[in-house]
């Protein structure tokens, strides 16, 4: 197996894709999605333009659908939810279909969908994820985290330092053996420094400082939980994911 980091869908080789992309986007795209299957969503569907979603979502019954949007990290007008994990509830999630449309994580899955496997990965699932690699064994796996309008994130980097991390532990490997590209060492470096401070390290991205300026405080210290939840998001049809099992 080797492993792939990039910082930004942007950062991607064009003209290829890889056996298995994990999109990450933990402030807070793929937390919510995570989340929201873990709570009883049908699915989740994902857009980067705000009108397309509503387009397709008005094929849904108005009681089986939601629409979620954010831009800015706010709650964009119109839509039911924004894109806070702690709205994911059991009572509000079950048996519907989230249609959901981010500011950077729904492009970064937008990027990777035609990849023969596509999962979404945050803290909150790494572990799970982890078991998904070692059991199917892909051989090339990119990571792409989210950024912040085309540039580097610090908590997608280290979240996707996080499961180079485990994948290391789980089958006793050599980070040189897995390693396909030096962002993965460097990412790997950046978790190890800060797996223990995982939520100060959150206050001190600028992602999380705008979400704080926002006071959305509790999402933070929910997104910088570690190995929360055991469900992967994976692509069952270009844009739509299921829980995996």
């Amino acid at each position: 197996m080797k492993l792939f980091i990039y910082h930004t869908p942007e950062s991607t080789p064009t003209g290829s894709v890889p056996d298995c992309a994990i999109a990450v986007d933990v402030l807070r795209a793929t937390t919510t999605m995570a989340t929201a299957l873990h709570a009883g969503a049908e699915a989740v569907q994902v857009f980067s333009d705000m009108d397309k979603l509503i387009k397709v979502s008005e094929e849904w019954p108005a009681e089986k659908r939601l629409r979620a949007g954010e831009r800015g990290g706010s709650k964009v007008a119109g839509c039911d939810l924004g894109n806070s994990p702690l709205d994911c509830t059991p009572e509000l999630m079950g048996g519907r279909r989230l249609f959901i449309s981010t500011t950077n994580g729904t492009r970064s899955l937008q990027r990777v969908q035609d990849a023969a496997s596509v999962l979404a990965a945050a803290f909150i699932n790494r572990q799970a994820v982890v078991d998904y690699l070692v059991a199917k064994q892909p051989e090339t796996v990119w990571i792409v985290g989210s950024g912040w309008e085309g540039s580097f994130s610090l908590e997608d980097t280290a979240c996707a330092g996080a499961i180079a991390d485990s994948l290391l532990t789980a089958t006793g490997g050599q980070l040189g053996s897995l390693a396909g590209n030096d962002e993965t060492i460097a990412a790997v470096a950046l978790y190890r420094q800060w797996q223990d401070r995982l939520l100060e390290l959150m206050h001190r991205a600028s992602h999380g400082q705008r979400l704080l300026r926002l006071e959305c405080h509790e999402d933070l210290k929910y997104c910088a939980q570690t190995d929360i939840l055991d469900i992967v998001p994976v692509q069952r049809e270009p844009g739509v994911l299921v829980k995996n099992g």
